[in-house]
């Protein structure tokens, strides 16, 4: 594995969810695996979070409410933060989406379809993002 993937001691993962139930689902995972978890609720907060902090990877949901979704998210980082853009996992329970499908086929970026066990998203970290 190489530096580049590999998560400073103090870079926190940011989970970007909606859903209550699933973001508390994958703090408590990746925490147990020694992970630090920042959470937002809204696309907003996410990239509110984005703007001023420096993360190991990001976690984000493809479709949540509001005027930011995660395809949003996932192409301001593209412009804004280029460091991140190999550090991004999606999230989804809804692929059979024609937008879904599109980001997923227009992007290399990994993607795991809820439910998800929690041994496949600590493989998947792992793999994008480095052991803490």
């Amino acid at each position: 594995m190489n530096a580049t993937a590999r998560p400073r001691p103090a870079a926190s993962i940011l989970v970007i969810e909606d859903e209550p139930s699933v973001s508390a689902f994958v703090r408590a995972a990746l925490e147990r695996r020694g992970y630090t978890v920042i959470q937002a609720s809204s696309g907003i907060a996410g990239l509110d979070q984005l703007k001023k902090g420096v993360f190991a990877g990001i976690i984000s949901d493809i479709r949540m409410p509001g005027t930011i979704n995660g395809a949003d998210v996932h192409d301001w980082i593209r412009k804004n933060r280029p460091d991140l853009t190999s550090r991004i996992i999606l999230i989804s329970g809804d692929t059979a989406n024609s937008e879904t499908q599109s980001l997923l086929a227009s992007s290399p970026t990994p993607c795991l379809e809820k439910p998800f066990r929690v041994q496949k998203l600590i493989s998947l970290v792992e793999k994008t993002f480095g052991k803490p």
